[in-house]
């Protein structure tokens, strides 16, 4: 086969993505809002046996007639933003003595400045060598990652937490350590000024695995103040707005890479080789700066992946690290006044683990109506929500939307789960959704070691206590289907202490075809928290155990207090 070429240059728009990316083993391409091509990096030109220009400024279907693309998911990537994966089959113009090849592909919206620019996809043949696979993994639990992200980063308006939740949240996935240092904000506070041609951060959070917390922390741990030379990679990172990857271990200049030579020398004696910095940038002004480092066993960071993963985490952090500083003074009072009105002082960390999945049923299925959500709430409480829109499609989605936003205002009012939940059944009644939606809410006091919960059509949450040989699923009363008008809610208080696991998913997990709800839903009362105790782990179980069988999505939202 022959493709004919049509020459085109790569829009401004694939730049950036461009230089991250083009070295990736993984076939990478950038997509304008339109889907068409803005740029394909070597790897992909191999895999599609297409040179650069035959793609630039066309469509999937025009440059790979025989391939089976699923356009309607891209597009939906584009419109909220979420990532997702498919698998698409067919032929290329690579040579191959296979009939039918079939590939992975990750998508990714691309955004810059606070604008949708396009589509990024990361492709990978799924019957490729185990390095190929290896990285498509790799890939997935990125892209897991960042759909984690959201319920994980910015859960308050305080700049220090937020940091802290960035550098917590990447390690062990993508470091060994992590460190966020913020640029000095002119606060009224009078602060020592650094000398002559040194850059002044102030470290705000920092993260490290048990093997190199100690180490790490002699390093100095938030609200420390951090000297940077000239020509380390931090001021270097910052100066140009883009991210630096150093090799601590090399014959060149390692020493850059740190604040200063001495503490290069310190960093390289705990086992660290490799680091990775970007910018926290939000509307055109820098913030600080995300550190990534690696030790021992793990391999260097590399310009792809690494990188754009790295940044767009940086990114979704910077902006609510500047939402936090415009709106600080205004809040100032009132968060003064809600302290004032507290039995206990406000803890700046909510100290709740929160961890997410969402599998679509089939190969690039349309998109449901799962949805979950954490939101904080006062005197260290934290509602976490399952709710599952009827249907498919862009309507369900919609309608999801909808549902999400009208119950996240009624929070607001600290209600207890049944009455929000009748709020919420009223409130869509009278907007003219013709969608009903069951949902599940849950109210955690870990102060007080319960769980107050009631439901609206939902199944029932599950509760792993730790230690336990099982986990117990918990009797709620269950209410009519939101939108139907019917209310009747109830809550019920159920004990979850500290390091209990609640467990919440959607009909998906557990519903089979000519089976009693009973039975399915009895199934999870085998689950158990992994050795490692991670919930990331317990979400990989569960993926393993009921994923394959699965009829409908899957929604699963796991959370575990830390206590007091």
């Amino acid at each position: 086969m022959q493709a004919e070429e049509h020459a085109d240059p790569t829009s401004s728009d694939a730049a950036a993505p461009a230089a991250l990316i083009g070295s990736s083993p993984a076939g990478v391409a950038v997509f304008d809002t339109e889907l068409r091509y803005l740029y394909v990096n070597p790897a992909l030109e191999r895999l599609n046996g297409v040179p650069a220009s035959a793609h630039l400024g066309r469509c999937v279907a025009d440059v790979l007639p025989d391939m089976d693309v699923r356009t309607d998911v891209m597009r939906q990537v584009l419109a909220d933003g979420r990532p997702r994966e498919i698998t698409t089959s067919g032929q290329t113009w690579a040579d191959s003595v296979i009939e039918r090849r079939y590939w992975r592909v990750a998508l990714h919206r691309f955004e810059e400045g606070g604008r949708v620019r396009g589509l990024i996809g990361i492709a990978q043949e799924v019957t490729a060598t185990q390095n190929e696979r290896d990285e498509l993994k790799r890939a997935r639990s990125y892209l897991t990652l960042l759909d984690n992200a959201a319920a994980s980063i910015g859960t308050t308006l305080d700049v220090e937490t937020t940091c802290q939740e960035l550098a917590e949240f990447v390690v062990p996935v993508m470091a060994d350590a992590a460190v966020v240092e913020m640029i000095p904000q002119g606060n009224g506070h009078s602060r020592r000024e650094p000398p002559p041609g040194v850059l002044r951060l102030r470290r705000a959070g920092v993260a490290a695995t048990p093997e190199l917390a100690d180490a790490i922390d002699r390093f100095g741990g938030p609200g420390t103040d951090i000297d940077y030379q000239e020509d380390a990679a931090v001021p270097r990172c910052l100066a140009a707005d883009e991210p630096v990857i150093e090799d601590l271990a090399g014959d060149g200049r390692p020493d850059r890479a740190a604040p200063t030579p001495e503490r290069a020398a310190a960093y390289r004696a705990t086992g660290l080789h490799s680091a990775v910095v970007v910018p926290l940038t939000a509307r055109g002004r820098p913030l600080g700066a995300l550190s990534l480092l690696r030790a021992g066993d793990s391999p260097p960071f590399t310009e792809g992946l690494d990188v754009v993963v790295a940044r767009t985490l940086a990114g979704r952090a910077a902006v609510d690290v500047d939402h936090a500083y415009r709106y600080t003074h205004e809040h100032h009072v009132a968060r003064e006044l809600q302290r004032s009105l507290l039995s206990e002082p406000r803890v700046p960390n909510p100290g709740i683990e929160v961890a997410s999945l969402y599998l679509p049923v089939g190969e690039g299925a349309v998109v449901g109506g799962d949805w979950f959500d954490a939101i904080p709430l006062k005197g260290g409480r934290h509602m976490k929500v399952m709710g599952d829109v009827m249907g498919h499609g862009v309507d369900a989605a919609v309608a999801m939307s909808n549902y999400r936003s009208m119950l996240r205002l009624m929070a607001e009012d600290d209600l207890p789960p049944h009455r929000v939940l009748a709020r919420l059944d009223k409130a869509v009644e009278q907007s003219g959704l013709d969608r009903a939606a069951t949902c599940l809410i849950a109210v955690v006091d870990r102060r007080e070691g319960v769980c107050e919960v009631a439901s609206a059509g939902h199944p029932p949450p599950v509760f792993i206590d730790p230690g336990a040989t099982g986990a117990r699923v918990a009797r709620v009363p269950v209410g009519p289907p939101l939108g139907t008008g019917f209310g009747g809610y109830r809550t019920t208080v159920v004990p979850c202490g500290p390091g209990t696991v609640l467990f919440m998913y959607t009909d998906g997990l557990v519903e089979r075809r000519g089976e009693d709800i009973d039975v399915s839903i009895g199934r999870l009362t085998r689950l158990t928290l992994p050795a490692s105790g991670r919930l990331a782990d317990l979400l990989e179980d569960v993926v393993d155990r009921f994923a394959e069988t699965a009829e409908d999505d899957i929604a699963v939202l796991v959370s575990r207090s830390r206590g007091y």
